[in-house]
């Protein structure tokens, strides 16, 4: 029986981008953002993260680092009663990455390789999931992976962003994107 999937953007969605956040200490909260996941999972939607991690590539950081902050966040979700389901990460760049991380992939955004992994892992219908972004990469991963709803933020949860061609609709943050699609 398929499932319906909230995929979520990281940078700029949940927390504040501050440029290759990699530690507990750097990531700082959007306002609302897990209350909107509370209300998320409490409509049926399982929590998915996917976000592009350049930073891994070009050397900034370690994947053993992104994998514990992964895990700090997942924590800080459960006790949110928002518990996230899987995080999909591409530590890839195709010019600027070093090694075998300088690569054109199907999983970094735009391309929808991590979305269709995860309908695969955790069989997922797509045109009952949602995707929420903050840039036209995001939106055109979910439409490439068959995603049905699909709301551009505002970076930061700053400002509505202008309508995009590839977004179904926009909103200023996560929770206001939340209270558009439950309310």
């Amino acid at each position: 029986m398929s499932i319906k999937a909230a995929f979520l953007d990281r940078d700029g969605v949940i927390n504040i981008d501050h440029a290759y956040v990699h530690r507990p200490e750097e990531f700082q909260f959007i306002d609302g953002a897990l209350q909107a996941c509370q209300r998320l999972v409490n409509a049926g939607y399982c929590l998915i993260v996917v976000t592009n991690q350049s930073g891994i590539g070009r050397g900034y950081y370690s994947e053993a680092d992104f994998e514990k902050l992964c895990e700090w966040m997942k924590e800080q979700f459960a006790k949110a009663k928002a518990p996230i389901t899987a995080i999909y990460y591409c530590p890839h760049h195709p010019t600027k990455a070093l090694g075998a991380y300088r690569v054109t992939c199907n999983c970094r955004k735009p391309a929808p390789g991590m979305l269709l992994k995860a309908q695969v892992d955790y069989d997922i219908d797509m045109t009952k999931s949602l995707m929420v972004g903050d840039k036209a990469s995001d939106m055109s991963a979910a439409l490439a992976a068959g995603v049905h709803t699909r709301i551009l933020v505002g970076k930061d949860g700053q400002a509505t962003p202008k309508p995009c061609s590839e977004c179904t609709m926009t909103a200023k943050n996560l929770l206001e994107a939340v209270h558009l699609i439950l309310d």
